[in-house]
């Protein structure tokens, strides 16, 4: 039997079960199905056919566009299904080869760079790349997508709503990134609404049909709807037994909702066996932090930093980064190093809180202060970082407007590690 079909039986047999009696959302069952039946799903196979047949028409003194583009994609299509950083620098070499020897007239190429700069979290250099792109002509969905792209991720979210406006249809493209404003402004439901009409309007293309689902679940955590997330994390292992994303997304509700940190260790060590991205080592630490192990979490803590800090990655990882640093790894330095870069790379709300929480953990509390009130007061802020302008506030002896922050960062508790919702749970029960 084919995995997609044990896992729909399976998803089926869970949801009339729990008509009958309430149970754990994520099963054991469930999950060892799963791991017996896992298998490299059949796209996969033949991306890597296509990126043999793709390299071996390149002749690098004979450069050409349609074999080094297609090679590179199959490249990033390998990344992003199994994580080896070295792929995506591999296709961003051979795409600035083909740039330079085009003498940087070639718009595709551009954009190419340009979304690989993005995925790497070089968010300067993409937007130095769209506008060597704009500078060769581009079609105008090309364009409003792309400003749309870098905008957004620089925190020029005015810019970014405009180009939106602009781009305003019913297609894949314009779902998935009205669905990212939508969430930076606040509308959550309107986010979750707009992922679900990407995925609809993808019904032929199963890989990104498959990837809007999978933010739809991650949206649906957001909203405490963990149930249904459930239900769509399982439905793109279905379309795709190497979805490692929605996988360890079934391992963090496991996690912090059945509080089964068992089951969420086993999903996460099979995720870290077979993704060589070190995502699921910050699992494992958030894991062991709820087990109380403490030995097992700076473990896991200091590992993930190793690989994480791999000049490969870029500023991938900062925010996870700056977290450990201010916390079990203790390394306020580091911390501030990582705050002040990404403040270089863009200056965001969410950045400039990164920014004022490692001044508040090395004990610059008043400047910390200073720093919030200018550059983070009454701005959109996520779940982690509202906790921490709310223990920023609170040391500063500003209990109600602590309590504020507290109070919005437990709406998101299930975007948090198990122990800071712990905390949380401590400090509105005061």
């Amino acid at each position: 039997m084919k995995i997609r079909y044990i896992i729909l039986a399976l998803l089926v047999a869970g949801l009339s079960g729990c008509s009958r009696s309430k149970k754990q959302i994520v099963s054991k069952d469930f999950v060892d199905s799963l791991i017996i039946h896992y298998q490299e799903p059949a796209f996969s196979q033949i991306n890597d056919s296509a990126l043999l047949f793709w390299k071996k028409r390149i002749r690098p003194q004979l450069p050409g566009i349609v074999s080094e583009m297609k090679y590179a994609g199959a490249l990033s299509m390998r990344f992003h299904l199994y994580g080896d950083i070295k792929d995506i620098r591999m296709a961003d070499s051979t795409i600035r080869k083909l740039d330079a020897d085009f003498n940087h007239r070639e718009s595709a190429a551009q954009l190419f760079l340009m979304r690989d700069a993005i995925l790497q979290h070089r968010f300067r250099e993409a937007a130095t790349w769209l506008e060597r792109a704009e500078s060769n002509g581009l079609k105008k969905y090309d364009w409003l997508t792309s400003s749309f792209d870098v905008d957004f991720e620089l925190g020029n979210y005015f810019n970014a709503a405009h180009a939106l406006q602009e781009l305003k249809g019913n297609d894949y493209g314009y779902y998935f990134r009205r669905s990212k404003m939508d969430h930076v402004n606040g509308l959550l439901d309107s986010s979750i609404l707009s992922m679900e009409r990407a995925d609809q309007s993808e019904q032929n293309n199963p890989y990104l049909q498959q990837v809007a689902l999978s933010n739809e679940g991650d949206l649906l955590i957001h909203e405490g709807n963990l149930e249904k997330a459930a239900v769509l994390y399982k439905q793109c292992l279905g379309m795709n037994g190497a979805d490692f994303h929605s996988f360890s997304g079934l391992g963090w509700i496991a996690l912090v909702q059945d509080h089964n940190d068992t089951l969420a260790e086993k999903i996460f060590s099979f995720v870290r066996e077979k993704n060589k991205l070190p995502d699921a080592l910050y699992r494992l630490c958030m894991m062991a932090s709820s087990r109380g192990d403490t030995l097992l979490e700076k473990k896991y803590a200091e590992t993930f930093a190793h690989e994480a800090s791999d000049s490969l990655y870029g500023n991938m990882y900062n925010k996870y980064l700056i977290e450990l640093y201010t916390g079990i790894l203790n390394n306020r330095v580091q911390a501030a190093y990582l705050a002040k870069k990404e403040l270089e790379n863009r200056a965001t709300p969410q950045t400039h809180a990164w920014y004022a929480w490692t001044l508040y953990s090395s004990n610059k509390k008043d400047l910390a202060l200073e720093y919030f009130q200018k550059n983070i007061s009454g701005r959109p802020l996520e779940g982690l970082e509202l906790y921490w302008m709310g223990k920023l506030l609170q040391g500063k002896n500003k209990g109600y407007d602590a309590n504020a922050y507290f109070k919005a960062a437990y709406t998101n508790k299930f975007d948090l590690s198990p122990g800071i919702q712990h905390d949380l749970e401590i400090i509105l029960n005061e």
